[in-house]
């Protein structure tokens, strides 16, 4: 348990009004989400100011607020309990520091440039059956959303966090924050390559989740080329146990059979061969899978303790969140961000469906910088090679996806100008038996065709 003293002298935090023996528990920067006895913090961003909602957040129950931008207390709130800090998003990762050391349990911290979000909840579900786990909410990954995890630690045994960033030096404030004691990265691909240059550079960034581990202990695919790479060059220095399908790891899987829903393997350890159901379709579950299992055994689960947590993975949605339409149509929702290889997978995915007709609405993949048209007409060309019935696609660089996927010529390509046209569009050719998979970065919002649909 942490209070309003340990959040004043952690921060040098300044108590306006109100009592240093308060506990601070549930932390939320939302108004519309506050509950009796949470603390509010305001959080200034780019085209709103938190601070200016407190009084909201006491009427509507709060029991402390941390601001950085108030100068005096109104009147009527001068019995609640406020903090000032120098900077709330400061004080928060220092206060998630601190509360962090309190605890001496498992950390596992999950990275990648792929599938981060679907593998730390495949952890969390096998990790859960055996042990109290606290995991990232969606994908709260950052800066503000890895702290505010932290945070609700209360008497969980394992503690799952999730690692994002665009630029050098993001993952090391956050695992400089969140210590952990397991690093799982995922694969080294092309997100955010317009910010890093390179995607040595993109590896480069995530190894920086060592500097916040006392003693280095990995996980890492090893079918990704530049982890396995790395791997080979670093495998006698530090503690690294490796998963994969095609080169020799410590758990492999083997005789996969691939369905629509749900896929199956073996998996291979030095010691014993186990059985895999995975209720979700797609290669880039397998891998999941895999990792899963690895980090299962990494901490002291039996298989048959991996193989139940498995078994009741569920993805986040807007992650390959399958349905069926009214209409019959089934809709791939896939919205929520995109790159290169998550494009391929799902793609592969979609082309995977022989009982549908194929429609992929597509749309740009953002941060690529220099290598944006390149990035884009390999989309194209895996949508050529997967032999997609319907290309729809929208944004200054999905031309280029059109461009390559013209090659298959029983693709029929559409270009459209906004999600307007894409739902219009949709709505006019979609029947029972079709499939439409939408993707594309977040900041796209096809996530809204997907709501209307």
């Amino acid at each position: 348990m942490i209070y309003v003293k340990d959040l004043i002298e952690v921060c040098n935090g300044k108590l306006l009004c109100g009592d240093i023996n308060l506990p601070l528990n549930n932390f939320s920067k939302d108004t519309r989400l506050i509950n009796k006895d949470d603390v509010y913090i305001g959080i200034k961003g780019e085209s709103f100011d938190g601070n200016k909602f407190y009084k909201d957040a006491l009427d509507k129950g709060a029991s402390v607020c941390i601001l950085d931008n108030i100068d005096e207390v109104d009147d009527k709130y001068k019995d609640k309990t406020i903090v000032k800090v120098e900077d709330t998003i400061k004080a928060i990762g220092l206060l998630a520091k601190y509360k962090r050391s309190l605890y001496n349990i498992p950390v596992v911290a999950v990275t990648g440039s792929v599938g981060k979000t679907s593998t730390k909840d495949m952890i969390a579900a096998v990790l859960s059956t055996e042990y109290k786990v606290l995991k990232t909410e969606a994908n709260y990954n950052n800066h503000i959303g890895l702290p505010l995890t932290i945070l609700k630690l209360t008497d969980e045994d394992i503690l799952v966090v999730e690692m994002g960033m665009n630029h050098f030096g993001e993952i090391s404030l956050l695992t400089n924050i969140a210590k952990p004691t397991l690093a799982v990265i995922t694969n080294i691909g092309t997100s955010h390559i317009g910010n890093l240059g390179s995607r040595e550079n993109i590896l480069k960034a995530k190894l920086e989740i060592l500097e916040g581990m006392k003693i280095p202990r990995m996980i890492i695919n090893n079918d990704n080329d530049l982890l396995h790479k790395w791997y080979e060059e670093n495998k006698e220095k530090i503690e690294i146990h490796t998963y994969g399908i095609n080169n020799s790891s410590d758990v492999i899987a083997e005789k996969i059979e691939l369905g629509e829903e749900k896929s199956k393997f073996v998996v291979k350890t030095s010691s014993e061969k186990v059985n895999i159901d995975v209720p979700v379709g797609g290669e880039h579950f397998v891998y999941n899978a895999l990792c899963g299992f690895m980090v299962g055994k990494v901490l002291g689960l039996t298989a048959k303790e991996i193989q139940n947590g498995i078994s009741k993975f569920e993805l986040t949605k807007k992650r390959m969140d399958i349905r069926v339409l009214k209409n019959g149509a089934t809709l791939i929702n896939d919205s929520y961000n995109a790159s290169y290889e998550s494009m391929k997978a799902s793609l592969k995915y979609l082309s995977s469906r022989t009982d549908l007709r194929k429609i992929a609405v597509l749309g740009d993949m953002l941060e690529l910088g220099d290598f944006s048209k390149e990035l884009h007409e390999k989309v194209g060309e895996e949508v050529a090679n997967d032999n997609i019935d319907v290309l729809i696609c929208r944004g200054e660089f999905a031309k280029n996806i059109i461009s390559k996927a013209n090659k298959n010529k029983k693709t029929q390509c559409i270009l459209l100008q906004n999600n307007e046209e894409i739902l219009s569009k949709l709505q006019e050719i979609l029947k029972e038996g079709d499939g439409v998979l939408i993707k594309a970065s977040n900041g796209m919002k096809f996530y809204e065709i997907c709501q209307k649909l």
